[in-house]
């Protein structure tokens, strides 16, 4: 009998620690109106030759709910992501390239989603199959596994501290894996509305897909 009591009270604390990631989610998606952070993203990719390939960039980032996010990549390449709530513009400055898409129809099942468009978790679990993680290296984690599979994304890890969004973990269907690690994150911040609107430059390429 003790060892039975002893043994939900231990699977109890477990789920508990387990369930910190979602909370933590919850929270976020419900709470975070707007933020802005700094990030470092190291891509991991298998070469053709056996050899595994890192690149690594930095840049901001900033999101105002509902459905408006901008990254800009700084370094090693200026590159710029923006979502302004119907379109998602990407501009590649060395390319000198800029591609349009549907916002409506490609944030659905990416991490996108997960962090500036779904007002709450259960918009969330429409298009993701959510589980938490142990916490690690000081975060509280969980996986979302995109329920349609006819998109690149296998799934992403979440990490927060607290309420703080910290780390993005991505790994796609080509064995390639994004790890995003945000700092000096401010939520709930003032955010100009220009930050999410876009003009393509007038000599660039514009692809729309």
């Amino acid at each position: 009998m003790k060892k039975t009591i002893v043994s939900i009270a231990l699977s109890a604390l477990a789920y508990m620690a387990h369930a910190g990631g979602i909370e933590s989610l919850e929270n976020f998606v419900r709470s975070a109106k707007s933020g802005k952070a700094e990030f470092t993203q190291v891509v991991t990719s298998p070469g053709k030759d056996g050899q595994v390939r890192t690149k690594t960039s930095t840049g901001t980032f900033e999101f105002s709910r509902p459905n408006r996010f901008r990254f800009a990549y700084n370094k090693p390449f200026q590159q710029t992501i923006v979502a302004d709530g119907k379109t998602l513009w990407m501009h590649d400055v060395e390319l000198n390239q800029v591609t349009s898409r549907s916002q409506e129809k490609v944030l659905g099942s990416t991490p996108a989603a997960l962090i500036a468009a779904s007002p709450d978790l259960g918009a969330l679990r429409k298009d993701f199959d959510l589980q938490a993680l142990p916490d690690s290296n000081g975060m509280q984690w969980v996986q979302a596994t995109p329920k349609v599979k006819e998109g690149q994304l296998n799934n992403v890890k979440i990490g927060f501290k607290g309420n703080d969004l910290a780390a993005l973990d991505i790994t796609d269907g080509f064995g390639q894996r994004s790890q995003i690690t945000f700092s000096k994150m401010e939520l709930n911040t003032d955010i100009p509305a220009a930050t999410f609107a876009f003009k393509p430059p007038v000599n660039a390429d514009l692809v729309k897909q």
